[in-house]
């Protein structure tokens, strides 16, 4: 396509069809080793999430950012299904989770840079594997992903990470696929930051996600002003327990940076879903936060953070 697109489960579509985007969530979630240990991540039933979905798109939600990757819950299969039940645009990754997510003996550990690459670079072009790398069989479906995620934890950006990170700036480069990270609770953002400055991202196309974890005002700064995308989306859970600091940190981000701001739920537990029985449900972004930011005087903000952001952001990069 020769206009901005952007790649989801269904096909790729133009950027400006995205609509109101969730910029950072989990859709689905397969019984695997992730949920072994904590079986709250479970999220398979696609009768209760369609219906989840159903409500948020009649709110007049559009597109859903699924971040679950490669090998650790990935069901491109039922991506596709709950996309298209409900009307919702879905987004679905390619790339490697935290360490925790997987066997020791998994083997992250044990392909190359180029191998990494070749099998992003597939994901992405050819359509991800229907037993999501967890068979010895490898049957690509037509449903391919329309971004690379990646994850540091907290002390450093270890050896086998900075592979991980060369193997999806090399895919990134290729098939101008969007960059989606995961950071524990901000740490190493802007260390992620150099290592894509220092094999050659393009930052217009990379989001550094749950940094509103922190709460130094400088840490902001200095990272919006390299020019990634930053992805807020603790705001529930902090207001749960009487504590604003999201919305504290969006008064002080806007005014001077509201063309890097993103948001998402990132409800990885069924807890959080409304049609498992928990909540806050989906619909918590166009209810409650809208109505907290239209309350602290920051509502005008809600169009580029929802529409206009994840449309630039989420696109293929042009060369």
């Amino acid at each position: 396509m020769d206009i901005p697109f952007a790649r989801t489960v269904l096909g790729d579509i133009p950027s400006e069809e995205l609509g109101l985007t969730y910029s950072h969530e989990h859709i689905v979630i397969e019984e695997s080793f992730p949920t072994l240990a904590n079986p709250a991540f479970i999220l398979n039933d696609t009768v209760r999430i369609g219906a989840e979905l159903k409500e948020l798109y009649q709110l007049g939600g559009r597109t859903m950012v699924d971040t679950m990757p490669a090998a650790c819950g990935r069901n491109i299969l039922k991506l596709a299904e709950v996309s298209r039940n409900s009307g919702m645009n879905i987004i679905a990754p390619t790339g490697i989770h935290l360490e925790i997510y997987y066997p020791p003996n998994h083997w992250r550990y044990h392909l190359s840079v180029d191998e990494l690459t070749g099998l992003f670079i597939k994901d992405i072009n050819e359509g991800v594997d229907e037993y999501d790398y967890c068979c010895p069989v490898v049957k690509r479906t037509s449903h391919k992903a329309g971004m690379i995620k990646l994850a540091t934890g907290d002390d450093k950006i270890t050896g086998h990470q900075h592979k991980l990170f060369e193997a999806a700036v090399n895919a990134h480069r290729e098939t101008g696929a969007p960059i989606l990270t995961h950071t524990n609770g901000g740490n190493l953002a802007i260390k992620q930051v150099e290592l894509f400055k220092k094999l050659g991202a393009d930052l217009n196309h990379v989001v550094i996600s749950h940094v509103d974890k922190q709460l130094d005002l400088a840490f902001h700064h200095d990272l919006l002003q390299t020019g990634v995308y930053v992805e807020y989306d603790s705001h529930f859970r902090f207001m749960a327990k009487g504590d604003d600091r999201t919305y504290r940190l969006l008064e002080s981000m806007l005014p001077n940076y509201s063309d890097r701001i993103v948001i998402g739920m990132d409800m990885a537990k069924n807890t959080y879903w409304k049609s498992y029985g928990g909540k806050p449900g989906l619909t918590y972004l166009l209810t409650e936060f809208r109505q907290e930011l239209e309350a602290r005087g920051i509502g005008d903000y809600f169009q580029k953070m929802f529409f206009t952001n994840p449309q630039s952001l989420y696109s293929f990069k042009n060369d």
